[in-house]
C-alpha cells in the first residue's frame, strides 16, 4: 500500500481508519502458470450435482477504510468422487450476478474497472489434481486447477476440507488471491487505495 499521492489530511485520515489487510490470517493460493490442457488428466469419478440452495460462493475486498463483502447469487457446477475421494470440482460463476454490500459499489464492480462482466461474463475453476493432505484450520486435500476471470488464467493451489454426510459431499475452502494476477488493476481513489488482496470463501455441497 502506498500513500504516496495523499495529502497531509488524507494521510492522517487514511491512518486512523484503515480497514484490516484481508490477507491477514488467512492462507494465500499459490499462483503459477496455468498447465497446458493437453496434460490435465480427464475428471474420473461419479458425478455429484451441485446443490447450489445449501452452497455459497463470496469474497472479501477492502480499501483503506472499508471492507466489503460479495455474494454470487448465479453459478453451477459439479463435484466427482470415487467412493468416499473427492477427484474433481468444477465451478462456473456468471459475473453479473455479483452483489456487494452497496449498491453502487455493485454497480462499479461490474464495469470495466473491475470484472468487466459485459465483456467476461463468467468466471470458471476447473481441478486438476486433488490430493489428501493435512493443512491449517483442520484442511483434509490440497487442491490445485486453473482459475479463469477476468479474461486471465492462473493455477491456483490451496487448501480445503473435505466431508461426507448424508450421502451428501462438503468440499469447503477459504484462501486469499492477489487481484493483479487476474489483470484488475483499479487502483481506486488516491485517499481510499483498494487492496490487492481478495478473500474467497467456499463451501460446495454435491448430492
Amino acid at each position: 500500500m502506498t500513500f504516496a499521492r495523499l495529502t497531509l489530511p488524507a494521510l492522517l485520515l487514511a491512518l486512523s481508519a484503515c480497514a484490516p489487510d484481508v490477507g491477514e490470517g488467512r492462507v494465500a493460493a499459490t499462483v503459477s502458470e496455468p498447465a497446458p490442457t493437453t496434460e490435465a488428466a480427464a475428471p474420473t469419478g461419479r458425478v455429484l450435482a451441485l446443490d447450489v440452495g445449501a452452497s455459497t460462493v463470496h469474497a472479501l475486498g477492502a480499501k483503506i477504510t472499508a471492507t466489503h463483502p460479495i455474494a454470487f447469487d448465479r453459478w453451477e457446477g459439479q463435484l466427482r468422487a470415487e467412493g468416499s475421494e473427492l477427484t474433481s470440482v468444477e465451478v462456473t460463476i456468471h459475473m453479473d450476478s455479483l452483489r456487494a454490500d452497496i449498491e453502487d459499489l455493485t454497480a462499479h464492480l461490474k464495469k470495466a474497472d473491475f470484472f468487466d462482466v459485459e465483456t467476461f461474463p463468467t468466471s470458471r475453476f476447473a481441478s486438476t489434481s486433488i490430493v489428501a493432505k493435512p493443512g491449517v484450520d483442520g484442511a483434509t486435500h490440497e487442491v490445485t486447477g486453473n482459475l479463469t476471470m477476468h479474461g486471465q488464467t492462473q493455477r491456483l493451489t490451496f487448501p480445503a476440507t473435505v466431508s461426507q454426510t448424508d450421502g451428501a459431499m462438503t468440499a469447503s475452502t477459504e484462501f486469499v488471491i492477489d487481484r493483479q494476477d487476474f489483470g484488475i488493476a483499479y487502483p481506486g481513489m488516491p485517499d481510499d487505495l483498494i487492496q490487492d488482496s481478495v478473500a474467497l470463501t467456499i463451501e460446495l455441497v454435491g448430492r
